[in-house]
């Protein structure tokens, strides 16, 4: 009962974010929103859509770096094509979990070990999120006063993220849990291939180091992604200084990662919504609009230049 449960529970989990999105919708008033989307300046939407390219390739280049560390042979550009697509793919899927179709691409191109890769691209999005979380520390601090609940939710999230790092960090310590989830979670037959990727899962295993400068760049493109997402608030000539926005944005964002929409659409906003309007007094489907638009320009932009890739990939489209 408890797993056909949990099997149906699984199917609509993705689609609670959207229930949301349309609630906000609602609640909101459609015809207002439509309102503050016309009433945008569109040469702020053509500012901030070029951004995206510095953002790409800073981020990709930071991937690289950690592609590097672990002796796996792979060009900029390639790494890039591969980048764009498991974008497209995360765009789509909860929680972003769709980049993880980067794997069989750098299979394909690198001829590694799926352990080996696997934790390549995990580590990649560790990096890249490790500045977000401090950025959204430094938010919490700012507005403990209003929203106390924010620094405990923020501190909360890294607690527990550190002990799970901690935990497989150490080599002996997590080939010992994995051999112990594969026996319980993973059938007989398959038991091998789960026993390989363990094995290939610490190869190469990188110094904490040289994580710091891919780490330090992460910070770069979260800092052009909500600039982009800035000059949505000027071009609705909104009263939220850029460094609160800077620094309180990611909290809404932290949501966006929650498995219980695509790419977390609604739950971002609803998010979004109830900070700003609180701590600032601007119309929320204004708050609403700068939240949706910004995902487009940095999230579903960067997304189909990955699915064009993607179709170039699969020579749907004439190849390049």
């Amino acid at each position: 009962m408890n797993n056909k449960f949990f099997k149906k529970a699984k199917k609509f989990l993705p689609f609670i974010g959207i229930i949301i999105f349309i609630y906000t919708i609602y609640a909101l008033d459609i015809s207002d929103i439509i309102d503050a989307v016309l009433s945008i300046n569109p040469l702020f939407l053509l500012l901030a859509i070029p951004l995206t390219i510095p953002r790409v390739l800073i981020r990709n280049y930071a991937w690289k770096l950690i592609m590097d560390e672990q002796n796996i042979q792979i060009s900029y550009w390639n790494l890039l094509s591969i980048f764009l697509m498991g974008y497209f793919y995360g765009t789509i899927t909860p929680g972003y979990l769709g980049q993880l179709m980067r794997i069989p691409y750098l299979k394909e191109k690198t001829n590694e070990p799926y352990g080996k890769l696997f934790f390549n691209s995990s580590i990649e999005t560790i990096v890249h999120t490790t500045t977000l979380y401090l950025m959204m520390f430094i938010g919490a601090l700012i507005v403990l006063g209003s929203f106390p609940q924010l620094l405990t939710i923020t501190v909360s999230w890294v607690i527990i993220l550190s002990v799970v790092l901690l935990i497989f960090i150490r080599k002996n310590r997590g080939e010992i849990i994995f051999k112990k989830l594969i026996h319980i979670f993973i059938p007989k037959s398959l038991k091998i291939y789960f026993q390989d990727f363990a094995k290939s899962f610490y190869t190469d295993f990188p110094r904490i180091k040289k994580l710091l400068l891919p780490a330090f760049l992460g910070l770069f493109t979260w800092i052009i992604i909500y600039s982009q997402y800035y000059l949505i608030i000027m071009a609705l000539n909104l009263p939220i200084p850029y460094l609160y926005f800077l620094l309180l944005f990611p909290v809404a964002n932290l949501a966006a990662l929650i498995p219980i929409s695509f790419a977390g659409l609604g739950t971002r906003e609803l998010i979004a919504v109830i900070l700003f309007t609180t701590l600032f007094s601007v119309p929320d489907e204004k708050i609403f609009v700068v939240s949706l638009l910004g995902f487009i320009i940095t999230d579903i932009v960067t997304g189909l230049i990955g699915l064009v890739k993607e179709l170039f990939y699969r020579k749907i489209l004439w190849c390049l």
